[in-house]
């Protein structure tokens, strides 16, 4: 084979929309070398264990070709039942896992527990799929003393920003630039913004494409275009990159909402509540006002931990919180409280459902 002939196809989750068919050839599998050697920092003596079924794409990322490149083992778990955080965990002590990946709900169910009883070996945590909150990272800390290093890609690319071991963490950064990819943030227009400023994420292409970017959107012309303009590759997300150059994922450009001619992310007002004791898990929309007057306002779904039941003083308490800890345009005007959210089998939150949803 050669290395531009097709490998696989994958579909992405489809978050926002209906998924699309990612076309991906040989050269897929040696690009993510820099997934396993700088992302997650992988060694030939490392039994490395990444949460995810095989049929995902986070497979390829976690269990099939970069950790064989490096020569590191990996754990395959099989759980036909629901997932068992208790269950995840004594696993990990009894083979002695040295390097795990989860995605943020995975790490949001396993800080629910009783974190003192377990024994674990690990040397180094890390997060995809979605940004991983801040909160969650400092309860992981303060008891294995690890942080969780934060990283992100698609399913149309490998890693192309990560935190990495030799560098700080900034708490809610998904790092730097991997090894290969030259990624900016940009305009609609492809040009280039300054530090602060909230734009595109895209990767600078000049003429040839990092081996581990996705060959086409199968039969689908109209997505192509739409990400290929100019010298970029657009990736449909937003964020910025502060003054020390540290990217900060803001959310699918489709998943912004835009309030009384503000733009809000909802993982910053995502972050905020769950730092909140009554949180165990939220999502945040965008929903017509019922006023009338801004257009769209911030609406949370929110999963309240065990001992707390909803009432108005404590939507009034958790709207208070966020207005303190982000900004007061910020807060979520409606808040509804469910059992669960609506997830992708890899585990992400399907906003464009919880958008759907009648208020």
């Amino acid at each position: 084979t050669r290395s531009d002939d097709p490998m696989l196809l994958y579909f992405t989750s489809g978050t926002t929309g209906h998924p699309k068919m990612v076309l991906h050839t040989h050269s897929y599998a040696i690009g993510h070398e820099v997934t396993a050697r700088f992302a997650q920092a992988l060694t030939s003596q490392d039994l490395h264990w990444t949460v995810s079924e095989t049929g995902w794409a986070k497979a390829a990322w976690g269990k099939l070709f970069g950790q064989m490149l490096v020569g590191a083992a990996i754990i395959q778990w099989e759980t036909p039942q629901r997932f068992d955080p208790d269950g995840l965990l004594r696993a990990m002590e009894r083979y002695g896992v040295t390097t795990f990946c989860a995605p943020p709900t995975v790490y949001r169910m396993l800080v629910q527990l009783d974190l003192t009883q377990y024994r674990l070996r690990l040397r180094h945590c890390m997060s995809a799929g979605e940004p991983l909150n801040p909160e969650v990272i400092r309860i992981w800390k303060n008891r294995f003393n690890l942080d969780v290093y934060d990283f992100y890609g698609q399913t149309e690319t490998v890693c192309v920003l990560s935190n990495f071991t030799f560098m700080p963490i900034k708490y809610g950064s998904v790092g730097k630039p991997t090894p290969g990819h030259d990624v900016r943030i940009v305009d609609d227009d492809g040009k280039e913004l300054a530090a602060n400023e909230e734009g595109n994420i895209a990767i600078y292409l000049s003429g040839q494409r990092p081996p581990g970017l996705m060959k086409e959107y199968w039969r689908d012309p109209d997505a192509m275009q739409g990400a290929f303009r100019g010298d970029y590759y657009f990736t449909g997300d937003r964020a910025y990159r502060d003054d020390d150059g540290y990217f900060w994922f803001v959310g699918r450009k489709d998943d912004v909402i835009k309030s009384s001619g503000y733009r809000i992310g909802p993982f910053e007002v995502e972050s905020a509540l769950i730092e909140h004791p009554a949180v165990v898990e939220c999502a945040v929309v965008g929903a017509p006002d019922p006023t009338g007057v801004r257009g769209n306002v911030v609406k949370s779904f929110v999963v309240l931990a065990e001992g707390y039941e909803p009432s108005e003083a404590l939507t009034r308490e958790l709207q208070d919180h966020v207005k303190n800890t982000t900004a007061p345009y910020k807060y979520p005007r409606i808040i509804e409280y469910v059992t669960e959210l609506p997830k992708t089998i890899s585990g992400k939150i399907l906003r464009r459902e919880l958008r759907d949803r009648p208020s």
